[in-house]
């Protein structure tokens, strides 16, 4: 009778072996399903079999029967297997993207608003087999093929889904892994476009204000508010775009056109005329506001700094919040002399990539203000870095955002791991279908009152995609949604940048 039970249990524990190293290889197939590798996986640790009672000893036994406490994965054997994507309509085109690994978990990431997904394809071949939970040492790899502005989009995208799984895989949020919380909950400020009018300002204002919640705002206050108006501007028909628009963007129909000069270049000059029109068109927002709400400025458009300082002098009686991009970047002495002259706060960061670049701004205090956008700034881990360099010198953060909500809650994460944060961007807030492109993992309301809330326990960064959602909102040139990848799987270059 032993005989025979010994030779049963043998059997089972045989049969439960072969089983259970199948069951392990179809997980980390990547080609798997998420759901049947969900699937696999509750029943790899649920349950125990009357074979594994009988031959299992009594550590195995204890293991099984832990085996439905809550955990993520087994975050030292994670390995990256898959990158896919996905391109919303937001912005004129924003891509998502989705890390996958062997264990079922993914993270995801965005490409800055507008910018080419294939920034991010290209780092793929980079990062198969690594384990994504390793995030600063893969930033530090890839960060060699991100450049200023959109071209930090990939990286920076990676990134972003680099600590969502980490999140996942050790089931805590994002800022917790950034070192903590500073706060619960994120104020925004809310982006106010042109209108055609002061009476659709007026509507889109009052939308934010009373409809909405909203206790920061930010309006352009640009010379293409100018046109058609003689004697408000000098010299400024050869900058014009092809619609006969002072865009800030130039002409990007013409390559030619003086229309794509640096603001330096351009000597266009505002009138007092001018001045009078743009200080009118603030003057309404105050009136409509009050002085309760912080009000910034953007997008002036194409002149030097001693028309920026003008406009600024202008302006400042209305005590706005900032005075936003003035001039490029990169001008650092132009943005020192233009904070020295100015009462109002001045801003510039959203194009810049890395600490390295904000670092001369900072030290001679040429802004007041950094306005990192993560999804070219390098992601979570770098602005943090960025924004606890410009604290260590007096100088405070806003964030720029312009995305899905997948880089929106990449900015709360980073912003609830930030002392000297002040406010946090929302570009879409006339988008009614913005919101539902995810759904939080823990319940909550993405944004209320002009507040966004922090994922107090969800892991990542506390939300999953609402697939139909997004299969409704695809950018038009590009439907394939989360296809395979594979021409990006190969590496074909040795990439180190030393010897």
């Amino acid at each position: 009778m032993k005989s025979i039970l010994q030779q049963i249990i043998a059997q089972t524990k045989k049969q439960e072996k072969a089983e259970a190293a199948a069951q392990q290889q179809e997980i980390n197939n990547p080609q798997t399903q998420d759901s049947r590798r969900d699937f696999l996986k509750k029943t790899a640790l649920g349950g125990i079999a009357l074979g594994g009672f009988m031959s299992a000893s009594i550590e195995d036994t204890l293991a099984q029967t832990t085996s439905k406490v809550k955990r993520a994965s087994n975050p030292s054997q994670l390995k990256i297997t898959d990158m896919r994507y996905a391109l919303t309509n937001v912005m004129g085109g924003t891509a998502i993207i989705r890390i996958d690994t062997n264990q079922g978990i993914y993270g995801l990431g965005e490409v800055r608003d507008a910018a080419d997904v294939r920034y991010a394809l290209f780092l793929k071949s980079r990062i198969l087999g690594d384990n994504p939970c390793n995030v600063e040492m893969i930033f530090k790899k890839i960060r060699q093929f991100g450049g200023q502005s959109r071209a930090a989009g990939g990286v920076c995208a990676v990134e972003m889904a680099l600590w969502d799984l980490c999140g996942k895989a050790y089931n805590v949020p994002a800022w917790q892994l950034l070192g903590g919380r500073y706060r619960d909950k994120i104020r925004l400020y809310a982006d106010t476009p042109e209108a055609g009018s002061v009476e659709e300002q007026t509507k889109l204002i009052n939308y934010r204000v009373n409809d909405q919640g909203y206790t920061w705002l930010k309006m352009d206050v640009s010379i293409g508010e100018l046109k058609g108006k003689p004697g408000t501007l000098v010299n400024s028909k050869f900058w014009e775009d092809s619609r006969g628009n002072l865009a800030q963007w130039g002409d990007q129909a013409n390559p030619m056109s003086y229309a794509n000069a640096v603001h330096p270049f351009t000597q266009i000059q505002i009138t007092e005329k001018g001045l009078e029109e743009l200080s009118n068109i603030v003057d309404h927002t105050r009136k409509l506001i009050g002085y309760d709400i912080p009000l910034s400025t953007d997008h002036y458009g194409h002149f030097d700094l001693n028309n920026g300082i003008r406009l600024g002098k202008a302006l400042d009686k209305y005590r706005l919040a900032w005075f936003e991009d003035v001039v490029s970047w990169e001008y650092t002495n132009q943005w020192k002399t233009i904070t020295d002259a100015l009462e109002t706060p001045t801003t510039t960061g959203e194009d810049i990539y890395l600490l390295k670049y904000f670092k001369p701004l900072i030290d001679i205090h040429a802004v007041d203000i950094i306005h990192p956008d993560l999804a070219s700034s390098g992601g979570l881990l770098e602005t943090k870095r960025i924004a606890d360099y410009a604290e260590e010198n007096g100088i405070a953060m806003a964030m720029h955002q312009a995305g899905t909500p997948v880089s929106f809650m990449a900015c709360v994460h980073c912003a609830a791991a930030t002392q000297n944060f002040l406010s946090l961007e929302h570009h879409s807030v006339d988008i009614p279908w913005w919101e539902s492109l995810v759904k939080t993992t823990d319940g909550r309301q993405l944004i209320t009152k002009g507040y966004a809330n922090v994922p107090l326990s969800a892991p990542g960064l506390g939300i999953e995609l609402n697939e139909d959602v997004i299969r409704q909102h695809l950018h038009p040139r590009d439907k394939s949604f989360f296809a395979p990848t594979k021409e990006w799987d190969e590496r074909r270059s040795v990439d180190r940048i030393f010897s």
